[in-house]
């Protein structure tokens, strides 16, 4: 822990369609928070809805939520401008997301690195990582668990019942 800050949320990303950087540490620490590695064209990305409604129904409860596109997989757009189309204007997305990102392998970003350490490493798009307030993955889903599943859901709960 860096400057009281979790090895997961060390350093900064860049928003998507945006000047300004994610200060990790500063946006998300002590704050329970869902991570996940998205493709604007995979056929998991109507889970955008699901998770955006999530994001609203526990939002006011401290959780936040962080989108991160990848092309990992080989299903997003290299034009951040048409990503953005696709979570802003086609699914209403309002919680943050990234410019795309590598979430895989030697490449990954560190905090990908770092769910995949406390973790696993995404199997593909739409993966799901539940991090309690201590920055400590609580549980990961793979793309095949829906947002609203009960599972999910009480994951979600236990990080936010975790202390900071």
């Amino acid at each position: 822990m860096a400057d009281g800050c979790p090895a997961l949320l060390q350093g900064d990303l860049p928003k998507l369609r945006a000047k300004e950087s994610i200060d990790l540490c500063q946006q998300f620490g002590g704050k329970p928070l869902v991570v996940v590695n998205t493709a604007s064209y995979c056929g998991f990305a109507p889970q955008f809805e699901g998770l955006e409604s999530v994001y609203k129904e526990y939002h006011g409860k401290g959780l936040e939520m962080l989108g991160v596109p990848s092309n990992d997989f080989k299903q997003e757009d290299a034009d951040s401008e048409k990503t953005a189309k696709v979570c802003y204007a086609n699914y209403g997305v309002t919680f943050t997301m990234t410019e795309a990102q590598k979430v895989r392998g030697d490449s990954a970003i560190p905090l990908f690195r770092e769910l995949a350490s406390q973790s696993a490493a995404p199997k593909w798009n739409f993966y799901k990582y539940v991090v309690d307030r201590q920055g400590k993955v609580v549980a990961s889903f793979s793309s095949l668990t829906k947002p609203d599943d009960p599972e999910f859901k009480a994951a979600i709960e236990k990080a936010i019942a975790s202390r900071p």
